[in-house]
């Protein structure tokens, strides 16, 4: 996600913040500096970090619950609105799914749990419309809090956990596209809903939850829609097969000569044997180029690691590794090892509103 950066790694997970959630800290520390003066101030950033402590451990809990299904979690992102877990991509077993969406809600039962019976901390839930009231108590207020994330995750608006979980019960009666469909047009509605409540309350926040919601909502219905039609489609139809390639000895200068005579966003790197080193996409070449000008070796600046299917596999394969979002491509071998083409996200996409329009025809 843009406008991120790194701030740990927990469990195998890169924890990152957006910029935005700055701006969140920054109007809550003058909303209680103009309100108690700096000690107030500082009260209410740390109860705000302390409740997107509990997010993360609550984004943690999905992806410690993911992992048991073998699926990685590379990045949880914190946002003004809450916390993004970016899954390599979620079960398609439905119970798999439960198990992975009520995880997180889960955490913050936990968290309730010891502030209340261990901590002594009272839940008073009149606390819950003057949360900034710093009379109910720092750990009240948090217990409620976490109670409240409970309730709201359950929610089924999808994508959201309660969604999630909407969905994968669904998907036990029809198939994935038709329970994902149904379920994210409840998500949609549900972010009308919390839109038209944000507008009525003033509450900004939950207006930007609606659109998140709405966006999401949309996104993974396509997603799940591209998959199911990329079971049934070879990948050799969808992969490019006309390409300018570098070697390993190439440097960034034969790069970006290569990139102002194609068309081309990513060069994959080859070595003699026809194998596939790497790829070396636009964004990679013009950062190499600014840090280690033209004579810098491709493969000093390439990505590695490049997953690749056989020629035979099917597309979707190739959909779900480019759905981690870790790799710009993905390699398309011969028995042999040889690279004999590519996929990415783009042509993909292409392919997908090709076959669109011819069975519209």
């Amino acid at each position: 996600m843009q406008w991120s950066f790194p701030i740990a790694r927990v469990a195998g997970s890169e924890i990152r913040i957006h910029l935005t959630f700055f701006l969140l800290l920054l109007w809550i520390g003058i909303a209680y500096f103009q309100e108690g003066g700096a000690s107030a101030a500082v009260e209410g950033v740390a109860f705000i970090i302390a409740v997107f402590a509990c997010v993360v451990l609550h984004e943690l809990g999905h992806a410690i619950a993911a992992r048991r299904y073998g699926i990685n979690t590379p990045k949880i992102t914190l946002l003004p609105i809450g916390g993004v877990a970016q899954l390599e991509r979620m079960p398609e077993k439905p119970m798999e799914e439960v198990v992975v969406a009520i995880a997180g809600p889960l955490v913050n039962v936990a968290i309730a749990v010891v502030l209340v019976l261990i901590l002594g901390a009272y839940p008073d839930v009149t606390a819950l419309s003057e949360i900034e009231n710093p009379s109910f108590g720092f750990l009240s207020r948090l217990a409620v809090i976490n109670i409240a994330l409970v309730l709201f995750n359950l929610i089924p608006a999808f994508p959201m956990d309660g969604g999630r979980v909407l969905r994968a019960l669904l998907a036990m009666r029809f198939s994935r596209v038709r329970a994902t469909e149904i379920a994210a047009t409840v998500g949609q509605v549900m972010s009308f809903v919390f839109g038209f409540l944000g507008l009525l309350t003033g509450n900004v926040l939950l207006i930007f939850v609606a659109i998140f919601v709405y966006i999401a909502a949309t996104s993974e219905a396509q997603a799940t829609t591209f998959q199911a039609v990329a079971a049934r489609v070879p990948v050799r139809e969808g992969m490019i097969t006309h390409y300018d390639a570098l070697g390993p000895a190439s440097t960034l200068g034969d790069a970006a000569d290569a990139l102002l005579r194609t068309t081309q966003h990513e060069f994959p790197v080859i070595d003699g044997g026809g194998n596939l080193r790497g790829v070396l996409t636009r964004s990679g070449l013009v950062a190499g180029l600014q840090e280690r000008g033209r004579d810098a070796p491709v493969h000093e600046v390439m990505t590695r690691d490049i997953p690749t299917v056989l020629e035979t596999a099917m597309l979707d394969l190739a959909f779900k590794a480019l759905q981690g979002g870790q790799a710009p491509a993905v390699g398309v071998t011969d028995r042999q090892g040889r690279l004999v083409g590519y996929v990415t996200s783009e042509n993909i996409g292409e392919l997908m509103l090709v076959s669109e329009a011819a069975q519209r025809r």
